[in-house]
């Protein structure tokens, strides 16, 4: 008999997602830029989609590590995101979502940030539900994990810390 879909591992390959949009008029600031709360709402399409590749399941956002802009998105720019699973826990799953700029004229690419960002998958009730292990069959995959096995239990200690008042 099979195990149940919960139980089966997936690779870190299966759940990646790639999203390439030209950025336009309406994602940019008066001078150019364009927004990084954009980029943030695509970083989080692009994690989301990648947790639900895994889970085969709904999701929702829990947990967005720093986000730190690197480089300027220009108007005219193509961005790419790339989101792949790092780390699962029994109901949450860990996602890498690193973002390029490419001037499509010039050629000229470069990496504006990378962020990581936590989902927990949902039942029909939208209650947390069990996710499949995460298969790693790279050095590299075996580092992001450790990785994230230590970002996740620095988020555990936040969750038990109440937060100080505000003054």
């Amino acid at each position: 008999m099979p195990a149940p879909a919960a139980a089966q591992a997936r690779t870190v390959d299966e759940s990646r997602v790639v999203l390439s949009l030209l950025m336009g008029p309406t994602d940019a600031n008066l001078h150019g830029n364009v927004h990084g709360g954009n980029i943030m709402k695509l970083m989080d399409e692009a994690g989301a989609s990648a947790a639900m590749r895994h889970a085969r399941r709904a999701v929702v956002t829990v947990a967005v590590d720093q986000v730190l802009f690197r480089e300027p998105i220009h108007l005219g720019d193509l961005v790419t995101l790339t989101a792949e699973l790092t780390y699962v826990g029994r109901t949450s799953m860990e996602t890498r979502i690193e973002v390029t700029a490419q001037n499509l004229l010039t050629e000229q690419r470069s990496h504006t940030n990378t962020a990581y960002f936590v989902y927990v998958a949902l039942d029909e009730n939208g209650r947390p539900t069990p996710v499949p292990s995460l298969q790693i069959s790279t050095p590299a995959e075996q580092r992001h994990w450790e990785a994230a096995q230590a970002r996740q239990a620095y988020r555990l200690t936040q969750r038990r810390t109440p937060p100080e008042p505000a003054k």
